[in-house]
């Protein structure tokens, strides 16, 4: 195959190995790709059952204590997916393995009950969408985030769900009756409002004009919607700030955030392979721009600087956040969810 040649409909254009590979592969041209190309990769799902589901969280800029990831690796293809690295525990690449061989947690609805019902369970919002996103295509057909929620709403457990695909809307029966209680809201995560980019960036997420259209229903069925300007990518998308802030606002979000892109790991490397493939005269400015926000590095893992980024650049984009959210009425913080409701099941052993 040809060395970084982008493919449809997946976001990284190489397999490069895992940090924990033994050996290092290269792609090299022989000159016969053009003669006999390499297939497009496919989509395999693997199936396994943890001993456990909920994942817990210990980072001081997380604003959650709990997650579940229904699945390992996304086909949504983000190609600056921050859990692309997640992969090399796996002995696979955080390039096209992570969009292409994932894997699913058929009985996560099995487990996550029997967790809730341990006796010294102690309730806190659960995220859903925190590694890999819960409706990512292959959700249609297993379904495993729709029997999460159905589990999480038997117990009156609340939850946030962050995501970037307008199947949520197919979990309205659901998601409604917990949002009369106080225990759902819904994170819609928007990069861009420009389709040539988006299919670029994220091609297999819904539509940038889709996702305002979910934000909508969600919104008309009662359920708050937070908006995401997730990842806000120096020079490619950050002109675009407002102009996201505005058409959220008119689609009914309640609230807004961002994060600046990071590049951990393996994802630099991928991520400058994707720009160099995708838009090769805007490269070089945008990973500049990355580093100045970064310390001169591509990513700065540190506690209070990685969302957020340093530096004038940095400072510039929250200043223009914090202008725009207030003047689109999107600077107010959602209500906290309850906790109050949850009803555990401890497990009872029979009389008789």
């Amino acid at each position: 195959m040809k060395p970084n040649t982008p493919h449809k409909g997946r976001g990284a254009v190489s397999n490069r190995d895992g940090r924990y590979n033994a050996v290092q592969h290269h792609a090299v041209d022989d000159g016969w790709a053009d003669v006999d190309p390499e297939p497009a990769p496919r989509t395999q799902v693997s199936l396994e059952t943890p001993r456990t589901l909920i994942a817990r969280n210990q980072s001081p800029d997380i604003p959650f204590e709990q997650s579940i990831n229904a699945y390992r690796g996304c086909e949504h293809g983000c190609a600056y997916c921050y859990a692309r690295p997640t992969h090399a525990y796996l002995g696979l690449s955080p390039g096209l393995d992570f969009e292409t061989k994932l894997t699913a947690k058929p009985e996560a609805a099995r487990l996550l009950r029997r967790e809730l019902q341990r006796p010294g369970y102690r309730c806190s919002p659960i995220a859903l969408g925190a590694n890999t996103d819960p409706y990512q295509p292959i959700e249609r057909r297993y379904r495993i985030t729709r029997r999460i929620l159905e589990v999480l709403s038997e117990f009156n457990h609340p939850l946030t769900i962050t995501t970037k695909s307008a199947l949520v809307e197919r979990d309205l029966d659901i998601l409604t009756p917990m949002a009369e209680k106080n225990l759902v809201q819904v994170q819609l995560s928007i990069t861009t409002l420009k389709p040539e980019i988006a299919r670029k960036l994220e091609p297999r997420t819904s539509a940038p004009r889709r996702r305002l259209q979910a934000v909508t229903n969600l919104r008309d069925a009662g359920i708050p919607v937070r908006v995401m300007v997730a990842p806000v990518i120096p020079v490619l998308t950050d002109p675009e700030l407002e102009s996201i802030l505005q058409a959220s606002a008119e689609a009914g979000a309640v609230s807004a955030a961002y994060m600046l892109v990071r590049l951990p790991l393996e994802v630099a490397e991928l991520f400058e392979e994707w720009l160099h493939a995708h838009f090769p005269l805007q490269a070089d400015h945008v990973l500049n721009r990355i580093r100045d926000v970064r310390g001169g590095r591509a990513n700065d893992p540190r506690f209070g600087h990685r969302l957020r980024g340093e530096g004038i650049f940095a400072e510039l984009i929250a200043k223009r956040f914090r202008i725009a959210a207030r003047r689109f009425q999107l600077d107010a913080d959602a209500p906290p969810l309850t906790t109050a409701l949850f009803r555990g099941q401890p497990v009872q052993m029979a009389l008789f």
